[in-house]
């Protein structure tokens, strides 16, 4: 199916970012939100939905709603093989050299799994044990498996009603609404495994962000001139979002990465985890800003071939990211001061080569797939005796009659 070449381009771009700020080097943090108060998270999120939502809105009208529902779903099971996969990893390898080495990243990273290790096994499995930097994954999972319904609807009775409804959804999050559906979920199951081992996204407050990509990857489908034309926001539409853009990237690099150092309650505006009210602003803004400047720009830009590369292959070079990170934490532990920058710089490079040959390796196979898939098959010869003992020889579809040698046809007339 057809991709945008763009949409490629800035996922493998989030792709870099989180590498930088999950790796543990000096320069991880001062990485984090280099707009504003806005991670590679929400961007990497959006752009997935926004390209499902561009795929799969193509694959419904091209071969019906039922093909579609099944590859989403055929998709939701791929990654759950992926996060299983990393916490298989993470509970054996990773584990081995942690406690073998004594390495406190590593216990910290996995410290309910040590203490309970049957029951981290089971409701990581179950999606419910979500250990740092392995938290992403699952949220995608239930995001993979509602979207058939949620495209469906879209494409059949209009985004209205589904955009409110995840605004509702959005808003409940803000004033506690997953700590009392936990809450609850422990009262009657007696769920063993803390809210905090529970990942650190919110993710009634997160499917906002997937439902708005969404909603621009099926408007992208169905009517791109309206998405991409410069006149589609109002002049104060885009004169905000710049106004708002500006002043987040400005507050972020004088004030720093939390941006009220001093105030926790006013922190949670834009808090990270449950994508607060200030923060889904800024993400707003940079929505209008990518759809009106977006096409200029990327017509003037040239190809970016490596990180289209990650970003075509994206889930792929994520799950090796985590792979990666791991395996330095284990090796290395937490950044600090006293390391080298020189060992740093290595990690870095070290990783950002692995991970582009993972995205050429897997890039290459699915394009001899998909070559071998638009292959037509050849047609195998056959032959049979005609009735006139005549040999017809069937080639490419084609019948051609062909003599029998002459003491045979006189042997046929006998």
């Amino acid at each position: 199916m057809n991709r945008r070449r763009e949409l490629d381009a800035l996922r493998g771009l989030m792709l870099v970012l989180m590498t930088v700020t999950h790796l543990p080097t000096r320069w991880a943090i001062p990485a984090g939100q280099p707009l504003g108060y806005l991670s590679a998270a929400e961007g990497f999120v959006l752009l997935s939905a926004c390209l499902c939502g561009l795929v799969y809105t193509r694959q419904a009208r091209s071969a019906g709603i039922a093909s579609m529902r099944r590859a989403f779903w055929r998709r939701a099971l791929v990654i759950y093989g992926c996060q299983v996969a990393a916490l298989v990893f993470l509970f054996t390898v990773i584990a081995l050299i942690g406690v073998s080495v004594d390495q406190p990243a590593v216990k910290n990273l996995m410290s309910f799994y040590l203490q309970h290790p049957l029951t981290g096994l089971l409701s990581g499995l179950a999606l419910l044990y979500q250990p740092p930097l392995l938290d992403i994954l699952p949220m995608y999972v239930l995001f993979m498996l509602a979207s058939p319904w949620v495209l469906s609807h879209g494409m059949r009775h209009g985004w209205q009603g589904v955009l409110a409804l995840s605004l509702g959804l959005w808003l409940a999050a803000q004033f506690g609404a997953t700590r009392m559906i936990y809450e609850l979920a422990v009262a009657l199951t007696g769920l063993p495994v803390p809210l905090q081992e529970m990942g650190s996204f919110d993710t009634m407050a997160w499917q906002l962000v997937w439902v708005l990509g969404l909603w621009l990857g099926n408007t992208a489908a169905v009517r791109p001139q309206q998405m991409w034309h410069p006149g589609a926001f109002p002049r104060w539409m885009v004169a905000a979002a710049l106004l708002l853009a500006f002043g987040g990237f400005v507050w972020r690099h004088v004030v720093g990465q939390a941006p009220f150092p001093d105030d926790a309650a006013r922190a949670l505006l834009l808090d990270k985890w449950l994508l607060g009210p200030l923060r889904l602003l800024g993400l707003l803004a940079w929505i209008v800003l990518a759809l009106r400047f977006g096409p200029a720009l990327a017509r003037r830009l040239p190809r970016l071939g490596p990180l289209e590369s990650l970003g075509r292959a994206s889930l792929t070079v994520f799950s090796a990211h985590l792979g990666i990170v791991l395996v330095v934490l284990a090796v290395f532990g937490e950044a600090t001061p006293q390391r080298p920058a020189w060992v740093d710089a290595v990690i870095l490079a070290g990783a950002f080569a692995a991970l582009l040959a993972v995205a050429r390796v897997w890039n290459g196979r699915n394009a001899a797939r998909a070559l071998l898939a638009r292959t037509p098959a050849p047609v195998p010869m056959q032959s049979a005796a005609h009735p006139q003992g005549q040999l017809v020889v069937v080639r490419d579809g084609r019948a051609a009659v062909n003599a029998l040698p002459a003491r045979r046809q006189v042997g046929s007339r006998r």
